[in-house]
């Protein structure tokens, strides 16, 4: 059997992306293509409409869901497999729907979460502090249904002008898009920004760009930053077909210390 070879590790600005799916199932070859294509390293889904116990797989991405109990709705997130980092729950919400993970950056510890909050819920003060209070640097993206000027959108809402008041009272920054990240179904209605980025205590700015690479009524959002992420080469896998003799004497000499002969008695 051919040796596994060692990971070595690399370093990269991280690119994240942000998607309202409207529904992620029979969209997976596409997602992943866009994936590959811009070279995603965490994508952070909503409305991605999956059951509890329903596969969903994106190949290189280890998947983190929280699924709705009834129709609709759900969060997710994609990490690809070579970055090392954990799942966090968030308790306490009811409204609000969030999946977290938790990665080191520039030797920090971040909370990332993929976030959706619908139309027909309200935005609750004490379920955004039960994201952002936890000590640690926080990126939020994701779809809050809340419009206001001050991220592009064309009007304010009341939940825009609560989120801002908020946004504003917890320190937390909130980046968009130049452009709108929805393309409504409906021709009548007019495109706007929804699909936003809050962070708190982070020690570098974000960049988003809108792409109309996947098929939604909302754009994915490409989310980019200058902190370098440090993650290991998936290992090759083994050829189980042959036994490379020559790999498994090379790896035999290195980890086996060489037999030092005994010298002659000394009378």
């Amino acid at each position: 059997m051919a040796a596994r070879t060692r990971r070595t590790e690399r370093c990269k600005a991280l690119r994240l992306a942000c998607w309202n799916a409207d529904g992620v199932r029979g969209k997976k070859l596409e997602l992943e293509h866009f994936l590959g294509q811009h070279g995603v390293d965490i994508c952070l889904l909503s409305e991605t409409f999956l059951n509890p116990g329903q596969a969903f797989r994106l190949a290189n991405y280890v998947c983190h869901r929280t699924d709705r109990p009834t129709t609709g709705g759900g969060t997710a997130i994609s990490v690809r497999r070579c970055i090392f980092h954990h799942s966090v729950p968030i308790p306490g919400l009811t409204h609000l729907e969030a999946t977290a993970i938790q990665v080191t950056l520039a030797g920090r510890p971040v909370l990332i979460l993929a976030a959706y909050l619908s139309p027909s819920r309200p935005l609750i003060g004490a379920e955004l502090t039960a994201c952002f209070s936890g000590g640690l640097s926080v990126v939020m993206a994701g779809d809050l249904n809340t419009k206001h000027v001050d991220w592009n959108s064309r009007l304010n809402t009341r939940r825009g002008k609560l989120l801002r008041e908020y946004a504003d009272g917890n320190s937390c920054l909130i980046f968009e898009p130049d452009s709108p990240t929805t393309n409504p179904y409906n021709p009548l209605v007019t495109p706007d920004v929804l699909d936003i980025v809050i962070t708190k205590n982070l020690s570098f700015p974000v960049y988003l760009t809108s792409c109309s690479a996947l098929s939604s009524d909302h754009l994915s959002v490409l989310i980019d930053t200058s902190c370098r992420l440090s993650f290991l080469n998936p290992p090759d896998r083994p050829d189980f077909r042959r036994t490379d003799w020559v790999s498994f004497q090379t790896q035999l000499e290195e980890l086996i210390p060489p037999i030092i002969s005994p010298g002659p008695p000394r009378l």
